[in-house]
């Protein structure tokens, strides 16, 4: 009951925020239960959830910003461009 509880106090906070908190957000606790699991320890969870905070704000920014698009270069960096036409 009390899990439950937290889950609908937490999705209530999350409601009035912009695309990159939302994103930052989801990307912290995904990438906190992800390293958790695959770690097993809370260093594993602490990383996780950095690495999946920085990812969902930069996905959630690309929300924010209509005709934009993320995308990857051959070196792997990330940027964000125009979408193609028709997109």
């Amino acid at each position: 009951m009390k899990k439950a509880i937290a889950l609908i106090l937490v999705g209530l906070s999350v409601t009035s925020c912009t695309s990159t908190e939302k994103g930052a957000g989801i990307g912290a606790v995904s990438g906190a239960i992800i390293g958790g699991a695959v770690t097993g320890n809370v260093r594993g969870a602490a990383v996780g959830a950095a690495i999946g905070g920085v990812s969902g704000a930069v996905l959630g920014s690309v929300a924010d910003q209509p005709g934009q698009c993320y995308y990857r270069d051959r070196y792997g960096r990330r940027y964000i461009d125009d979408c193609p036409r028709g997109y």
